[in-house]
């Protein structure tokens, strides 16, 4: 861990950020480099990239990244009749630790396209639904997408479906690996187009790291050659060095307080052994995820805000969105050995846009790998009419694994303003805060279209000659690791909890930026638009500060 500064606790610094992740990395680096002192809370560890490892059980069943069940449980139901169950498989999936869930993501990092910003006005509304406009727009956010590619580090190409880019990418895509060669076959014959994937994980060295070793440990694990573009190694260092900000790993924020005029004074904290602490700030930024800060927010009721900090809109929580995700499988007659290399080298986006014809609302996009390790796919990967057990069994697995390839179908999800985070009322975790309740059940033409896609993903890989395809029924999900839309933005009070600045419409000194302001969900890849949203806030709230 590098040195830093650290402030004394009676100290009252500029900015206390909540949430060392894809968004509160880039706000801390930002601020912290602009001049301001920055405190940022964290309530995971200070990993090093020595500190991963590629441990398919302590990843997957132990949750190491994540954080078990047992000290941090969820509850999950379909809907709000129901009563909330304790969960055995977190429903949310995130990352506790400094970078976040950049740390272990996969690393696709499409941008949104300009349909994304304006779908409601574009499409009309969809029965069922609160679907919106975005209050900015993709020309809009363009510039900090660019500054994303290469403050961040972004590998790839432009496509033939891309909006338009000020820039190229800072360097060139991730060399082809078996799944996107028999992307761009089944595509060619079906007169789809295949393309590089852009990808958070650099192909060259960059900006002083190192390029990508291919060890194939990257959805789910951290990356030890700093390859991986996390902001643990990207935009942390950098906050740090500027002498102006300290990153309080370990640190658990319970609430954040404010006065009897309404604005936040600083926020309430953990440290690793449970004692509490007072951080006061001049404005409090929330970027803990679209789970997290919904929840921060709902226990920092108080006086002025009996029903939660900044949700006067009564919208804290509510419209959760996880993007649908369904898959196809395919063997082939010869080896992949897709378990080496990145996940992704090609993607396709002909059926990104919403299509009336189709007959619901929806759009996605695929790509190429196989997200299973041995041990998962030992434990469920297998099709339908493969024994579960014997010599059979191990049959498939000796000669099937390295032979297998999966299209992972990645679409829209509306937004329902029943899909929410709430507390629990019966269950908490290991600090005695309130366990996250999801209450989540998909649109009915978000199933359709993950179905849509699912079949056209069965088309590609019979176009590829597949040998064999099978692929898990398609229904309403139960698990998402896109948190978004708890805290919409929006011009209206009445209608968003931050407007297109990210500030609180209720309190003037409160910003919340990360997954939790999106509108829409995009199409199933909302981290570079999250940090392109946090690099746009950093100049708002920089200069709202400074005029206050």
């Amino acid at each position: 861990m590098m040195r830093q500064r650290t402030f004394p606790e009676d100290q009252v610094v500029d900015f206390v950020i909540v949430g060392a992740g894809a968004a509160g990395g880039v706000l801390a680096k930002e601020l912290s480099t602009a001049g301001f002192t920055v405190v940022v809370h964290e309530q995971g560890p200070w990993r090093q990239n020595a500190d991963f490892r590629h441990d398919e059980f302590a990843t997957w069943f132990e949750l190491e990244l994540c954080g078990s069940l047992t000290d941090y449980p969820q509850t999950f139901r379909a809907s709000p009749s129901e009563t909330a169950q304790s969960a055995t498989f977190p429903p949310l999936i995130y990352a506790r630790g400094v970078g976040g869930s950049s740390v272990h993501f996969t690393a696709n990092y499409w941008r949104f396209h300009e349909i994304d910003f304006n779908e409601r006005s574009r499409l009309g509304g969809v029965p069922g639904a609160n679907l919106a406009d975005w209050p900015i727009t993709y020309a809009e956010l363009e510039p900090y997408y660019t500054k994303v590619d290469w403050e961040i580090g972004v590998s790839g190409v432009p496509g033939p479906f891309d909006p338009p880019r000020s820039r190229p990418y800072p360097v060139p895509p991730l060399p082809v690996k078996s799944s996107g060669v028999l992307m761009d076959r089944g595509a060619a014959k079906l007169g789809w187009h295949s393309q590089p994937a852009p990808m958070a994980i650099l192909s060259e060295p960059h900006d002083g790291r190192l390029a990508c070793g291919h060890c194939g440990y990257c959805m789910g694990y951290g990356c030890e050659f700093g390859a991986k573009s996390s902001t643990l190694v990207t935009m942390i260092p950098k906050a740090v060095a500027t002498g102006n900000c300290e990153v309080r790993a370990d640190s658990t924020v319970m609430r954040v307080e404010t006065d009897a005029s309404g604005r936040a004074t600083g926020v309430v904290w953990l440290d690793a052994q449970g004692a509490e602490h007072r951080q006061r700030a001049n404005a409090v930024i929330l970027s803990a995820n679209g789970a997290e800060t919904a929840r921060l927010l709902l226990m920092s009721a108080a006086g002025a805000y009996p029903d939660g900090l900044a949700n006067a809109s009564g919208l804290v929580g509510k419209h959760l969105m996880f993007n649908g995700q369904t898959a196809v499988f395919g063997t082939f007659e010869h080896p992949l050995n897709e378990y080496k290399s990145v996940q992704v080298t090609r993607i396709i986006h002909d059926f990104y846009d919403s299509d009336p014809r189709r007959g619901f609302y929806g759009g996605g996009g695929f790509d190429a790998r196989m997200s299973q390790s041995p041990m998962l796919f030992a434990l469920g990967g297998a099709p339908p009419d493969v024994p579960s057990w014997g010599a059979d069994y191990k049959k498939w697995l000796h000669d099937w694994y390295t032979h297998a390839v999966e299209i992972a179908c990645h679409t829209t999800s509306l937004p329902v303003e029943t899909n929410s985070v709430t507390l629990d009322p019966s269950t908490k975790d290991k600090w005695g805060r309130p366990a996250l309740r999801i209450t989540y059940r998909d649109h009915d033409d978000d199933v359709k279209m993950m179905q849509f896609l699912q079949d056209r993903g069965r088309e590609l890989l019979e176009a590829a000659e597949a040998v064999k395809i099978w692929a898990p029924p398609v229904g309403p999900q139960t698990i998402g690791a896109h948190l978004l839309g708890t805290c919409r933005m929006g011009n209206d009070a009445r209608t968003s909890v931050v407007n297109a600045d990210h500030r609180a419409h209720d309190v003037p000194n409160l910003f919340i930026c990360d997954g939790s302001s999106f509108v829409t969900s995009g199409r199933g890849q909302p981290t570079m638009t999250i940090q392109a949203l946090a690099f746009r806030a950093s100049e708002r709230i920089a200069e709202a500060v400074r005029n206050a």
